[in-house]
């Protein structure tokens, strides 16, 4: 569920401006109203990938698919137990750079949906795992072992 809480929260928040040359289409039957999401060259290269390499930025505008917004799959599911995923040690990973994801509404996500910790991975992107491989694989390495060795 907190996937479809952000979602919608970040929906609401961000003005239409902000997504650039995202395109939002509707598929599947007109009862359905599904919205598709597909993401424009100039929001991946700002946004989403802003401190990636040309190179892939390049590969991510060649295997690019449209994706469901997932809100109307997301709201017919009951939330998570507290029994299952309630249990679980949550942190999360700050990226300061994410032009996709602001710092503030980061900061408003992890106090409103309550962490055990909030670890930051400087000049990191939306996309950590390509800007900053090796901080990104540190980071998760130490909060394994923390909560889960």
């Amino acid at each position: 569920m907190c996937f479809f809480f952000f979602n919608g929260k970040y929906l609401e928040r961000t003005p239409p401006e902000e997504w650039l040359d995202t395109k939002f289409l509707p598929y599947g039957s007109a009862e359905e109203n599904l919205t598709s999401m597909l993401f424009g060259p100039n929001f991946i290269s700002s946004k989403l990938y802003n401190l990636c390499s040309p190179q892939d930025v390049a590969l991510v505008n060649m295997l690019l698919r449209p994706s469901s917004l997932l809100l109307p799959d997301l709201s017919n599911k009951s939330p998570f137990s507290e029994e299952g995923f309630g249990s679980l040690k949550r942190v999360y990973i700050v990226c300061p750079e994410d032009k996709a994801i602001p710092v503030d509404f980061q900061r408003w996500l992890v106090g409103t949906i309550g962490v055990d910790q909030v670890k930051e991975i400087e000049d990191a992107d939306h996309m950590a795992m390509l800007s900053k491989p090796q901080e990104l694989c540190q980071c998760l390495l130490e909060i394994i072992s923390q909560y889960y060795a």
